[in-house]
């Protein structure tokens, strides 16, 4: 037996250096694909992309006369990267079948290919590759690289019972407090659940949320699940671990949780405080309904992409700070998009410790490594360069303001939703050019950091130092 299998795999191995263009060829791309997981993982968000692109370019997917292939394909890959941009009402435009296909990529891209691929591969080939593991590591953030499994079935479980929670809570009250049937009620529930928790940002409803404006049973338990969604799924395993034990936190954990909170804190603190007075958002509304929304509105940005109230009509000074919000985004390895909260934190610490005049940086009685300094400021920098050449492309062809235009493409870069209402009025190609932004935002940040992580190499010697002249 063992010889027959041993002849066997010398003839697979045999096949595969002689046979170019047949089975041969297949296994050297299979092998080539799983050593080059960056490369894998656009091409799963890419077939994903063109599986949705043409289920929802199906005659029975939309209500409309008609519908263009940039209008599917934007909507399929603002579904699958969670971004929340929209050219169309999603409600009036798509069928019940298209619904379901734009909830199903939410559900996809809110997961992550990623995941689906780790369960790919211990189906398949029962064992990762190196290369696959470190990728794996740097998606997961986590250590215990030979508990694949048990991550991707945590993760798939937090998901679910926080979307199932989030979609009681939900259905109860837009059955009984707005009027809708309980078939509706159930329907959207699901619907906003998942759009919710996933930071997708999309809603049943042209006005998005605005319909549920004031309502605390409906937008409290919306922003509570955009807050855990945002966190990143290896913070939210190790709060549930670790909740009432702060000290037993890793640093990352320390790290997302502190900067999350600030930047919930400050924005709801900004936007209330600087629309209180806006006639046309909060300005005429009762008190409590102003806090509320307001509070609401300051969470959003950081990948949310909710709203209830017009968010074009919105201060010059409020459109800039959620502009900053939604550079930020939210937690690493989750729902959120942005250069993710761990990164900002580690560029404003080595600020602080360059103003101190420390050698080193520190956080958490740890002191951070050179590498993961490096990724942050790396990362930080293709993510300004992509807003800027997103943005200066935009001014170029089309008649908006400078702010209008940083404000769409910083969303769609950031994987946010939220736009100030001209995205269905942009020319096809710059729809175009979103949507590639979009998909970008998803997975660059993502893809470029275990690239980093990959092609780290040893110097075997070191040049002389040389110091150029700085600031």
């Amino acid at each position: 037996m063992w010889e027959r299998l041993l002849g066997v795999r010398s003839w697979i191995a045999r096949l595969s250096r002689r046979a170019p263009g047949t089975a041969g060829e297949a296994l050297r791309t299979s092998k080539m694909l799983w050593n080059k997981p960056a490369r894998l993982l656009v091409l799963l968000f890419a077939a994903s992309v063109t599986i949705g692109t043409g289920l929802l370019m199906l005659p029975v997917a939309h209500q409309a006369p008609d519908v263009t292939l940039v209008e599917a394909l934007f909507t399929a890959t603002t579904a699958l990267c969670v971004a929340g941009l929209s050219v169309v009402d999603l409600g009036a435009h798509w069928s019940v079948f298209g619904e379901v296909v734009v909830l199903a990529l939410i559900q996809v891209g809110g997961i992550g290919i990623m995941t689906l691929a780790s369960v790919l591969g211990i189906v398949v080939i029962r064992r990762f590759g190196l290369r696959m593991q470190l990728t794996v590591q740097s998606e997961q953030r986590t250590l215990n690289i030979g508990d694949a499994r048990g991550i991707v079935l945590r993760i798939l479980a937090a998901s679910l019972i926080c979307e199932a929670v989030l979609t009681a809570l939900l259905v109860p009250r837009m059955w009984l407090g707005h009027g809708m049937g309980i078939g509706e009620a159930l329907y959207s529930g699901v619907f906003h659940a998942v759009s919710a928790f996933n930071n997708a940002g999309l809603s049943l409803y042209g006005d998005s949320l605005t319909r549920f404006s004031g309502d605390p049973l409906i937008l409290l338990p919306i922003a509570l699940a955009t807050i855990l969604g945002g966190f990143g799924f290896p913070v939210l395993l190790e709060l549930r671990r670790h909740l009432r034990t702060p000290r037993r936190w890793a640093l990352h954990t320390k790290i997302t949780v502190l900067t999350s909170l600030l930047l919930f804190l400050g924005g709801a603190i900004a936007v209330t405080a600087m629309e209180w007075s806006n006639p046309e958002t909060l300005g005429l509304l009762p008190w409590p309904q102003r806090l509320l929304d307001g509070v609401f509105h300051g969470i959003m940005p950081r990948s949310g992409g909710f709203n209830v109230v017009d968010v074009g009509a919105m201060e010059s000074h409020t459109l800039f700070v959620t502009i900053m919000l939604m550079f930020v985004g939210g937690g690493s390895a989750g729902t959120a998009g942005g250069i993710k909260t761990a990164t900002f934190a580690v560029i404003c610490l080595v600020v602080w410790a360059e103003v101190r005049g420390h050698p080193h940086v520190h956080a958490f009685g740890r002191r951070l490594s050179s590498g993961a300094i490096r990724q942050a400021l790396s990362l930080t920098f293709l993510s300004m360069t992509v807003v800027v050449f997103g943005t200066i492309y935009l001014l170029i062809a089309t008649p908006y303001s400078l702010q209008e235009v940083l404000f769409e493409v910083t969303s769609a870069s950031g994987v946010v939703g939220l736009s100030t209402g001209i995205t269905p009025s942009l020319p096809a190609h710059c729809q175009v050019l979103l949507a590639v932004l979009m998909f970008a935002g998803r997975i660059g940040p993502i893809t470029f950091a275990s690239a980093l992580a990959l092609r780290e190499r040893t110097r075997r010697y070191d040049l002389p130092e040389g110091r150029p002249i700085i600031g």
